[in-house]
């Protein structure tokens, strides 16, 4: 499913991307000079933003832990991908159901350079790689059904990407469009930044003013609407720190929860 041909000249280094700049939030080491720099600008503006990124990858595996374990799900399409990092989906899910199969999505050429990694699965189970934009539903949609059964339940990952597209993009649309295509007894896992926060507003800002691709805060509220006609698994919309928080969990300061999440369930 992935088409190296082109990657070199997709791939921006003199301009900061999305994944590579999570991935310099998150610790990682897959990054350019560009992409640590427009980091430690988030930083010095909303040092909080680290802690939301540690956050949003912890809501990441609690979700899929819920959805491989207590949901039953097999079935993962998870859209914008990111770069690997530690407990990933495939690894979440296959540590619970060794025959659980992966879709992942991304349009990043640096995530499809590390697709390996991704597609390392149990032998019961099954990963794949696909190179698409959450734009284009349905080509997401056409490729991921060589791999996964579009008439038994799948958990469909949406963390961090829908923020990546622009209301004039029909964001709404996208997510209606690939919900509609999923089974009774599907799940869907949704998380975004908010808008409730004036210092992470600016630092977003001059963030969007210098990268490859933008990122837009929305209310909670309107994050709910996305996920509208699902039954929503308890606690509901919440901050994604306090989705089902592991026992122990640090609690976290107002300034460090400006993202929700929620699990629903497609009756």
């Amino acid at each position: 499913m992935t088409d190296r041909s082109d990657w070199d000249g997709r791939l921006q280094t003199d301009r900061p991307h999305s994944a590579r700049v999570w991935n310099y939030l998150l610790g990682g080491k897959d990054h350019y000079p560009v992409d640590s720099e427009t980091g430690d600008v988030i930083l010095r503006m909303f040092p909080e933003i680290a802690a939301i990124a540690r956050q949003q990858r912890s809501f990441l595996v609690r979700a899929v832990r819920f959805l491989a374990g207590e949901a039953g799900i097999r079935q993962f399409l998870d859209i914008g991908t990111g770069l690997p990092t530690a407990n990933n989906t495939h690894e979440v899910a296959q540590s619970i159901a060794p025959d659980s199969k992966i879709v992942y999505v991304d349009n990043d050429p640096i995530v499809l350079v590390h697709a390996d990694a991704l597609l390392r699965s149990t032998p019961e189970g099954e990963c794949a790689y696909l190179d698409a934009d959450v734009r284009d539903p349905q080509k997401i949609l056409t490729q991921a059904a060589q791999t996964l059964d579009f008439d038994q339940p799948i958990g469909l990952i949406l963390l961090g990407i829908i923020g990546q597209v622009p209301d004039e993009e029909g964001p709404e649309r996208i997510v209606a469009e690939l919900i509609d295509a999923l089974p009774r007894g599907s799940y869907v896992a949704f998380s975004d930044g908010t808008d409730t926060s004036d210092k992470l507003k600016s630092a977003i800002t001059a963030y969007n003013a210098q990268s490859a691709n933008s990122y837009h805060l929305r209310s909670p509220e309107h994050i709910g609407r996305f996920l509208q006609g699902l039954s929503l698994v308890e606690p509901g919309l919440v901050r994604s720190a306090d989705w089902r928080p592991d026992p122990g969990a640090a609690d976290i300061t107002r300034d460090q929860g400006h993202a929700v999440g929620a699990v629903g369930l497609k009756e």
